[in-house]
């Protein structure tokens, strides 16, 4: 994927290694959420607000390609695109680069829905968010 436009930096920290010394895959679905979320508020969706107005984007499915592992104190760029699947599926595309190298780490997509008192709905605030945090930042 070449356009991105969110990213988020981390660094492994030791209790995220399994006994073989590299990042558990559990692992890698907490750092694509935590740049999801990072990115719903830079483009202005609260998550825990949402949640209090009913409103639940929810993971529906979850496609990861593990490339290469990380280990503990590798430091790293999580980045992220979007699309859309019709008005109600956004498909989150997200990959992961080990910064030292720029070497691709992960290759993921994930397919949410967005809920209202449990039902699926139009994503179209989403959409608008989304499409807003690109015009003004650029991206």
């Amino acid at each position: 994927m070449a356009n991105y436009i969110f990213e988020t930096e981390f660094e492994v920290r030791d209790y995220e290694c399994d006994i073989q010394g590299i990042v558990n895959n559990a692992v890698y679905q907490n750092y694509l959420e935590h740049t999801r979320h990072k990115f719903l508020l830079a483009a202005g969706l609260d998550f825990a607000e949402l949640h209090k107005q009913n409103t639940d984007p929810v993971v529906y499915r979850v496609e990861i390609d593990y490339k290469f592992p990380l280990r503990s104190g590798d430091n790293f760029v999580c980045k992220l695109n979007y699309e859309k699947k019709g008005n109600v599926r956004i498909i989150f595309n997200q990959d992961i680069y080990r910064k030292e190298d720029n070497k691709l780490i992960v290759k993921a997509k994930i397919i949410a829905v967005v809920l209202k008192n449990g039902k699926p709905v139009a994503a179209d605030l989403f959409f608008e968010k989304f499409e807003d945090y690109e015009r003004k930042t650029g991206a």
